[in-house]
């Protein structure tokens, strides 16, 4: 009879157990917050099915940006490091020398990016940093020569004014198939 207690007695009752697993498997599910990947912000063009109408561009104005399967860049036709995409873009859309061969005014200046299937989307980020980053620099700078404050200081009309003294046109042509470059 006493080896009918102690087996009595070393049983623990577990019913519960996965009630109070389900119910914290339930609550961790709806407190934990999962980080959404933002990727790229691009306001795209609202769809249509008719054909786009040829707009007739000066070559002066379009800044292309070719990026190879090897990620090297060739820049208006010119072999470019990334780290000097920044600023030669800048001088492109600003043209402070009023040189020929740049923009004729920033409001029509056009940046072109053709990339191949086999560049990889760290490069294809980086370029594209690099291109908003020299309109975020034109931005500042216009800020602050017009209203002596930053960007981030100014108004939502102001801001408005300065975005469309320097507006942000980024053309991204259909990618060409891996290895091939036109």
């Amino acid at each position: 009879m006493a080896s009918k207690r102690n087996r009595m007695s070393n049983e623990i009752n577990a019913g519960s157990m996965a009630d109070i697993a389900f119910l914290l498997l339930i609550f961790f599910l709806v407190t934990t917050t999962i980080s959404e990947d933002k990727g790229v912000l691009v306001k795209l063009p609202p769809w249509s099915d008719e054909p786009p109408e040829a707009i007739k561009l000066n070559t002066r104005n379009i800044y292309s940006v070719l990026v190879n399967s090897n990620n090297q860049l060739l820049v208006r036709g010119e072999p470019m490091n990334i780290k000097d995409l920044k600023n030669n873009t800048k001088n492109f859309i600003a043209n402070p020398q009023h040189m020929e061969n740049m923009a004729e005014d920033p409001t029509k200046a056009l940046i072109s990016i053709r990339n191949d299937r086999g560049t990889k989307y760290g490069t294809y980020l980086e370029v594209y940093n690099e291109l908003k980053a020299a309109y975020n620099e034109l931005y500042e700078e216009a800020a602050m020569k017009k209203f002596g404050k930053g960007m981030d200081d100014l108004s939502s009309v102001q801001q408005k004014e300065i975005k469309d003294a320097y507006p942000l046109v980024i053309s991204e042509a259909e990618a060409t198939s891996f290895g091939e470059e036109k």
